[in-house]
């Protein structure tokens, strides 16, 4: 592989031995297709960033499968015992094949009845960060940046991962609550992927950024439309559809490698 990467120039490491910048000149797209057929079958992820204006000044962040490594709401469904169901609706939703809207309504309403403890036991024992989601956010707000968590999922968990991790601020859905069980329905308006694109134009208004100043982050059909709007919109472990349509693409690394798509070293991440 070096000898093929000889015109690209010396790398320059920002974490050793794990991500590297290479300066170049021309056409972007054919030296990023042409850097892609010189690594081959390594899992490697090849990203074309612009120098100018490379830190991003707002994080616009989905939550489940992005910051945490699991669906919330297909893990209550696990409790009531139709993972599988649900599961399969959510996969159809993040792929674009149906309306989010709809696919929330539907999957809340099969876990009517269920107790709401269940949601204390889905933040116990199955909400795990994702590696690299302190690191991100920390340094990034570190740097100067506002932080957004929005979520199609639901405050009960956006709050909490907020808090966590250290975001300014968190939007998402709320479960309506029948006694201290699930009523079967969500809060409306529903947040879904118009919702996280006018979150994202809400802070570049609030904080007076050009869209070129945002990053937005995500892995599903309802995350498109702030990641193409965003300066720097990123694909995580995506959806091929969401992939295909990104700008930028994590596919084989964690959150940190946001950072390095920035031109973070090592030493300057706060927490790394």
């Amino acid at each position: 592989m070096a000898a093929k990467l000889r015109n690209f120039g010396t790398p320059l490491w920002l974490s050793p031995g794990r991500a590297f910048d290479i300066a170049f000149t021309g056409d972007p797209i054919a030296v990023r297709d042409g850097v892609r057929i010189a690594v081959g079958a390594l899992p490697a992820d090849i990203n074309v960033v612009a120098v100018q204006g490379r830190r991003k000044r707002l994080l616009v962040s989905d939550m489940e499968s992005t910051i945490i490594s699991c669906e919330c709401l297909d893990e209550l469904a696990d409790i009531a015992g139709i993972k599988p169901k649900i599961a399969a609706i959510t996969e159809r939703a993040m792929r674009g094949e149906i309306a989010f809207e709809g696919a929330l309504r539907e999957r809340v309403g099969l876990l009517k009845g269920l107790p709401v403890a269940a949601l204390e036991d889905v933040w116990r024992n199955k909400v795990r960060l994702i590696a690299g989601a302190m690191e991100l956010v920390a340094t990034m707000k570190a740097n100067g940046a506002q932080t957004f968590l929005v979520s199609g999922g639901f405050s009960f968990y956006t709050a909490r991962v907020a808090e966590m991790v250290g975001f300014d601020a968190h939007q998402s859905n709320a479960l309506n609550i029948d006694g201290d069980a699930l009523a079967g329905t969500v809060g409306e308006p529903i947040l879904g992927r118009e919702a996280k694109l006018e979150a994202l134009e809400k802070g570049l208004q609030e904080f007076g950024l050009a869209a070129s100043e945002a990053l937005a982050i995500g892995d599903g059909a309802n995350d498109l439309a702030m990641i193409q709007q965003a300066g720097m919109g990123v694909a995580f472990h995506a959806k091929p559809m969401v992939a295909a349509s990104a700008g930028f693409a994590i596919n084989f690394g964690d959150l940190r490698d946001v950072l390095y798509l920035q031109g973070y070293r090592d030493d300057e991440i706060v927490g790394g």
